[in-house]
């Protein structure tokens, strides 16, 4: 029924943004009379926390936005290996847009929405069979394909996007019955009713309700959810969300994870908005209070089980966090209390200084940390939960003008001569948003250790905005110059952005000074060597793959006045390795024929680089599979390479 009231060409429907504003006076007016504050100023945070202003913030979040996309594939739209992450991924890329008014990743919205809506098989896109209309057997990850799609119709206005939520939400309502008193099944196979499905469940009901004008059916459905999932015990003493029930129906005791906690506050803000019932304001921030105040925290710093010193994140866990701020961020919006934008402050500030490396990319464990056996993670799913922070700590509106830079290549590797010396050439990017009639000059200085040197050291350029929606950038090249005497380790190359109305902005290349190649795969010694990490994957330490038609490339840039190259590599399964002098006409040099997917074949292969060696003495080294069919690509544990 629904559906079909969408469908029809009279319907009206507000225009987003009459919507919002209408919504925002609502909120204003029910905060009023239930003695909520109004909303606070960005320099009601404490002054501790106060690290970025509004314009920082918004350059930060763009920076960082932009690598997430770097790892988005234009062929299957979508983020490699992994279906309900591509899905919060998305929808975090679109609370950016939303939050800063940068339009540019639109049309990866709308391409992942046609081309990936219809069946595919198990292993296609996800490990289970996909039905159409992004639904499986895993209720969950269609029930985060619809929260994503509401928000592509809030950027756009377009319905399509908000059928397919209707779709979904119809799809996901068939899980619902009556055992355990009601609520949501997990699986097509009804073994397990918890936090998650559920609290998605009442977001997007709430949401469509929200966004439906009439609508009585998805307010019933969403606030009969509520009622079970308020009294079905999930929500502990603590009021903590423990993830699920037993097969008596009791709260399971298990892990409180971050993204349950925040799925139920969400769930209860989105409900509210609908009802205008403050004892559902009053459970959101109850359920924030709880998570903010020590439950979830350590030093003040939000904390997943999984980030502690001797353990590892599942690909899932990666992106609990962001979940948990999206919708704390919605509660600071909402509520406007300094408490709630000081704790996002500190996130962002956290992952700003801690977190983050010369390539601007995010890591899981937000307060930072690694250890050999358990190494922080960074990957597209670690960026997606950090940026949620980062987009949080924007202030409502977004300031009109920001200042970005980055540096390329940010984690270079230098293997000096043993005279004269080498040569880096870098390239200062700089982006800015502001008014069309107003021109920005940036002004670029470098900065180099002792003994380098780096050519020109200051400069300017100058960028034409084009408002907020179409960021504009502009490089400034320089060269560095690395003695022989370098150290072994790591460089920081530092640059600094500044340009009126007082912005400023600092971006780095972290360059590995190093004498031969030695480093185990999936650890921070292996970032620089990496050229071209593809579609591969990383599951710990000694453990890189590639799999179906993935590679991954390294590359060993040897001292200038090298005249023979050898390189050992760890390697097992189906394996085709090449080589090749310049990182584009390549080599076969090693092939596993036969179809091992056990690692029996693991062994040290010896590879003679010599005849591969460029002009500039740089060699690249390829890994992909032999078998592409199968997806038991080449694994490589271990890689030295010397050079004489």
């Amino acid at each position: 029924m629904i559906t079909a009231y969408l469908e029809k060409a009279g319907c009206v429907v507000p225009t987003v943004p009459l919507r919002r504003r209408v919504r925002t006076v609502l909120i204003g007016l029910i905060g009023m009379l239930i003695g909520m504050a109004p909303a606070a100023a960005a320099d009601t945070r404490p002054a501790e926390a106060t690290v970025a202003d509004g314009s920082t913030a918004v350059a930060r979040a763009r920076v960082a936005a932009d690598v997430l996309m770097s790892s988005y594939d234009p062929v299957k739209a979508w983020f490699p290996s992994s279906w309900w992450n591509s899905a919060v991924s998305l929808q975090t890329i679109g609370d950016y847009m939303q939050r800063t008014g940068d339009r540019r990743f639109l049309p990866q919205l709308d391409r992942t929405f046609e081309q990936n809506k219809g069946t595919f098989p198990a292993g296609e896109l996800s490990s289970d069979e996909l039905w159409g209309n992004f639904t499986s057997r895993a209720i969950d990850d269609g029930e985060w394909w619809a929260l994503n799609w509401i928000q592509a119709y809030d950027l756009t206005g377009d319905r399509k996007y908000l059928r397919m939520a209707v779709t979904i939400a119809e799809f996901t309502y068939e899980y619902w019955d009556s055992t355990c008193g009601g609520g949501v099944w997990w699986d097509g196979e009804r073994t397990y009713k918890n936090a998650v499905t559920n609290g998605q469940f009442i977001r997007l009901t709430a949401e469509l309700h929200n966004r439906i004008p009439g609508d009585k059916l998805w307010l019933a459905r969403s606030q009969s959810a509520w009622d079970w999932f308020v009294g079905s015990g999930m929500i502990n003493s603590s009021n903590l969300v423990n993830d699920g029930l037993n097969n008596d129906c009791r709260n399971n005791g298990q892990n409180v994870y971050t993204y349950n906690q925040g799925l139920a506050i969400g769930a209860a803000l989105e409900l509210w908005r609908a009802t205008g019932d403050p004892e559902l304001l009053s459970t959101a921030r109850r359920l924030a209070d709880a998570a903010i105040d020590g439950g979830l925290t350590v030093d003040g710093v939000l904390t997943e089980v999984c980030d502690a010193p001797d353990r590892s994140c599942s690909d899932n866990s990666k992106q609990f966090k962001g979940i948990f701020l999206r919708y704390l961020m919605d509660l600071a919006d909402t509520t406007g209390e300094a408490r709630y934008r000081a704790f996002v402050a500190t996130q962002a500030a956290t992952i700003w200084e801690r977190d983050r490396d010369a390539a601007d990319r995010l890591g899981a464990r937000w307060a930072g940390g690694t250890t050999t056996e358990h190494p922080n993670a960074f990957d597209w799913r670690t960026q997606a939960s950090a940026l949620s922070a980062l987009i949080a700590d924007i202030p409502v509106p977004a300031p009109k003008h920001s200042l970005g830079a980055t540096t390329s290549p940010a984690q270079p590797v230098v293997m000096p001569a043993s005279t004269g010396t080498t040569k880096v050439q870098a390239t200062i990017g700089v982006s800015v948003t502001g008014p069309a009639s107003e021109p920005v000059t940036a002004r670029v200085t470098v900065e180099a250790p002792d003994g380098w040197t780096v050519s020109p050291s200051s400069g300017e350029i100058t960028l034409n905005p084009r408002g907020s929606a179409h960021p504009v950038s502009g490089t400034f090249p320089v060269e560095v110059t690395v003695p022989a005497t370098a150290e072994n380790g790591h460089h920081d190359v530092s640059a600094t952005v500044t340009a009126a109305p007082g912005l400023s902005f600092s971006t780095r290349s972290d360059v590995l000074v190093a004498h031969q190649v030695d480093f185990d795969t999936g650890t921070v010694d292996e970032r620089p060597w990496l050229w071209d990490a593809d579609g591969s994957q990383s599951n710990g330490v000694q453990n890189r793959f590639a799999d179906g038609n993935r590679y991954f490339v390294y590359k060993f840039p040897f001292p200038n006045d090298t005249t023979t190259a050898r390189a050992t590599v760890t390697i097992d399964n189906e394996y085709v390795v090449d080589v090749s002098p310049d990182g584009e006409h390549w080599t076969t040099v090693l092939r596993e024929e036969r179809r091992i997917t056990d690692g029996s074949n693991k062994a040290d292969q010896v590879i003679d680089l010599t005849p591969y060696l460029g002009p500039d003495k740089a060699t690249y080294l390829r890994v992909s599979d032999s078998y592409p069919d199968d997806g038991w690509g080449g694994r490589v544990y271990h890689v030295t390479a010397t050079a004489d």
